[in-house]
């Protein structure tokens, strides 16, 4: 039996082959929302397709509308799903042997909160459509679950993994073995995160990200937010991380990422995410939220053009993504590899 080496999760500021995106079909999760946010997910698609492949995937019945909507340079493939979380549904992709493998780690629908028997079925779908390797995880948990710095350290919130709906009966030393197993990780820094208060149980991926090794960039309330579980939840995160070291013994540079005024948002709802944590960093651009909160937003496209400075900064409006609880990020979901037709990126700007 040959020898495999070990495994490699990268960091998204490296190359992509592509993005793959779901177009969202649930009336019983979005009822009259669901052309909103088909609006939301078709705006992120184009913005994407200036810079990289993007692949969105759609119920064979929806194909049509879902070209229409995003055009002509955005692939729209049949493959049946029922909602636009592929960063949770698609299989999370490491690298070994200089091949790409897919993870698959048993979506279902955030311990269970909903029913996903399409989104639960894409990992096994998809990657066979484009011949890459699969791998079933020993646990279960959703892309936005983890953060690298591509370096061997993983970012992680407690709430989502060591938890009864996903991973019952496991403790935390086992599944911080998978995980370093599974994604051939050497450190998981695990911050608290939130329990039962929305339904990721509170993913990494709108609390903190890396810009690059041993800089990480934290959401943080505005000021004029009362404390909550969610801000207690970035000071303890931060706190974590002020006293850690990555995987080669970096200690962390934390730059504070302000959420707008939610006076002055477009958006509503119980479960808005006004976080501009949850950006996607794309082979050309980083893609952020616009809230409609001209300071806010003004700023924190400044912050990430300070820390992406050879990739485009784009704002996109997304009120409708983030009412129902997630973000850009959360609607992305990167493919590594080289480019089609382009010399290639690794970690910088445009080659």
């Amino acid at each position: 039996m040959p020898h495999l080496s070990p495994r490699r999760l990268g960091a998204e500021w490296e190359s992509h082959t592509r993005t793959f995106m779901s177009w969202p079909a649930l009336v019983s999760v979005w009822e009259d929302g669901l052309r909103h946010v088909r609006e939301d997910v078709a705006r992120i698609a184009r913005a994407l397709a200036e810079y990289e492949d993007v692949v969105l995937m759609a119920r064979p019945d929806q194909l049509k509308a879902a070209q229409q909507a995003c055009g002509r340079e955005v692939e729209v493939i049949p493959l049946a799903v029922d909602d636009l979380w592929a960063r949770d549904t698609v299989p999370v992709f490491v690298e070994q042997d200089g091949k790409v493998l897919g993870v698959d780690f048993h979506f279902n629908g955030w311990g269970d909160k909903q029913g996903h028997t399409h989104d639960g079925r894409v990992g096994l779908h998809l990657l066979a459509r484009y011949g890459i390797a699969r791998t079933e995880a020993p646990l279960v948990a959703e892309g936005g679950s983890f953060e690298t710095d591509g370096e061997g350290t993983l970012l992680v919130t407690e709430s989502s993994l060591v938890n009864d709906n996903r991973n019952r009966g496991k403790s935390r030393e086992t599944i911080e073995a998978e995980l370093k197993q599974t994604l051939g990780v050497q450190k998981v820094i695990w911050l608290a995160g939130v329990r039962g208060e929305d339904i990721t149980d509170a993913h990494v991926d709108s609390l903190v990200r890396f810009t690059e090794p041993g800089v990480v960039l934290l959401d943080r309330a505005h000021p004029d937010t009362p404390a909550d579980s969610w801000s207690r939840a970035a000071d303890q995160a931060k706190s974590v991380l002020s006293e850690a070291t990555d995987a080669r013994g970096r200690p962390f540079e934390i730059v504070d990422l302000p959420q707008p005024d939610l006076y002055e948002i477009t958006g509503e709802g119980d479960d808005f995410v006004a976080t501009y944590a949850n950006f996607y960093v794309a082979n050309g651009s980083v893609l952020i939220p616009r809230f409609g909160d001209r300071k806010a937003d003004q700023r924190a496209r400044s912050i990430l053009r300070e820390h992406f400075p050879q990739r485009d900064v784009v704002q996109v409006e997304i009120d409708t993504i983030a009412s129902g609880g997630g973000g850009i990020h959360c609607s992305t979901h990167d493919e590594p590899g080289r480019p089609a037709g382009a010399s290639g990126w690794r970690s910088g700007g445009r080659p």
